[in-house]
């Protein structure tokens, strides 16, 4: 275990030191997790040896806590989404004041976990008020974290491609396995278009889809799809002005959609001069595919909601209007009124039965 803690330890700092580039990215994931759960509160949260640090959150001001009194001393100790429904009646089982820190009586966390299995920390989700998650908020809020985990190590590998290449151009020897055990794909071209390095994943796409072989050297040209190449072009010489270049696309590989997001990077060697382009993509289909269900979601909720103020509010004025009529005449009815109220009962619980239907079809 103390193993365990030491190497785990050492990822967190190696992530606490890292400059990250997509800081939008990471604060827009803190907004839709804190969306989708319906808090005001969220944030990123990495725990090293004896401070909880807020990396990126929404509705929190403060930027670190001991860690002696954090919630996410829990999250990393998990492989599934830790959940409080009420602090206030689990304050028998909480260590110290670990929710007192932000008036808390909600709380959700899912763990960050790297590709070693250490745990960094979490994106949470807070509330000042008891609260409980869905089924479908507790899987956008694990797939939202595994999407801050791709973000992490796509930066880190870019800085260390970099980092890398330049100590490779000093001592003339070749850039290759650094940065093979990332997801993302990563391809170094040069002023002329050569190929000069590329990772394992870039290649095995290359093999499997388009049956080619990368090879250092080659132009680049002979593995970029011809539909894709004069975005590609064009952003290439963007990227070699010294400008940096995101734009992300769809790619469809027979009933397979997959969204990437794409970054042109300008490659400059010792001295500050610019040699080539880094042009990296990343896969962000779970992050897609969140924001579609999170639209459905919101029609859903749009539809019901104009059903209830707009088509029901008829059948219940008969209801209430009939009421006052039978009060009136001490609660007796003639044949007619009885009818009129049997139509407006069945209205009304056509209109329910709608509302059920619909909310039913967007679960």
């Amino acid at each position: 275990m103390l193993h365990n803690e030491l190497e785990r330890l050492k990822a967190v700092n190696r992530f606490l030191a890292l400059k990250i580039s997509r800081e939008e990215e990471l604060n827009e994931i803190v907004r839709y997790a804190a969306e989708i759960c319906n808090t005001p509160m969220a944030a990123i949260v990495l725990l090293d040896d004896d401070t909880q640090y807020i990396l990126f959150s929404i509705g929190i001001n403060i930027r670190e806590t001991p860690r002696k009194n954090a919630l996410c001393n829990y999250v990393i100790e998990q492989d599934e989404i830790f959940m409080i429904p009420d602090t206030e009646s689990a304050r028998h089982s909480l260590a110290n004041s670990a929710y007192s820190e932000l008036n808390t009586r909600f709380f959700a966390g899912a763990p960050l976990k790297t590709q070693e299995g250490y745990s960094l920390g979490g994106l949470c989700v807070i509330d000042s008020k008891p609260n409980h998650l869905s089924d479908i908020q507790l899987k956008m809020l694990a797939v939202l974290s595994r999407q801050v985990i791709h973000i992490l190590n796509f930066d880190f590998s870019l800085a260390l491609l970099q980092e890398q290449y330049f100590e490779a151009k000093k001592s003339e020897i070749k850039l290759r396995s650094f940065f093979e055990s990332s997801v993302s794909c990563h391809l170094l071209v040069g002023k002329n278009l050569e190929v000069l390095a590329f990772n394992k994943t870039f290649s095995e796409i290359m093999r499997v889809n388009n049956n080619v072989e990368m090879r250092i050297g080659n132009s680049v040209t002979e593995y970029i799809d011809d539909l894709f190449m004069p975005e590609f072009l064009v952003c290439f010489k963007e990227a070699l002005l010294g400008k940096h270049i995101k734009n992300e696309s769809e790619m469809i590989r027979g009933d397979v959609k997959i969204w990437w997001n794409y970054d042109y990077v300008p490659a400059f060697d010792a001295d500050g001069q610019i040699i080539g382009v880094s042009y990296n993509a990343v896969n962000i289909s779970d992050l897609k595919l969140k924001e579609t269900l999170s639209d459905a979601k919101d029609a859903s909720l749009k539809a019901i909601a104009y059903i209830q103020s707009h088509e029901i509010r008829s059948p219940v004025s008969s209801i209430l209007g009939l009421m006052n009529v039978f009060k009136t005449d001490d609660y007796r009815a003639s044949k007619e009124e009885m009818m009129m109220m049997e139509r407006a009962v069945m209205d009304l619980d056509e209109k329910i039965r709608k509302i059920v239907t619909h909310a039913a079809s967007h679960k």
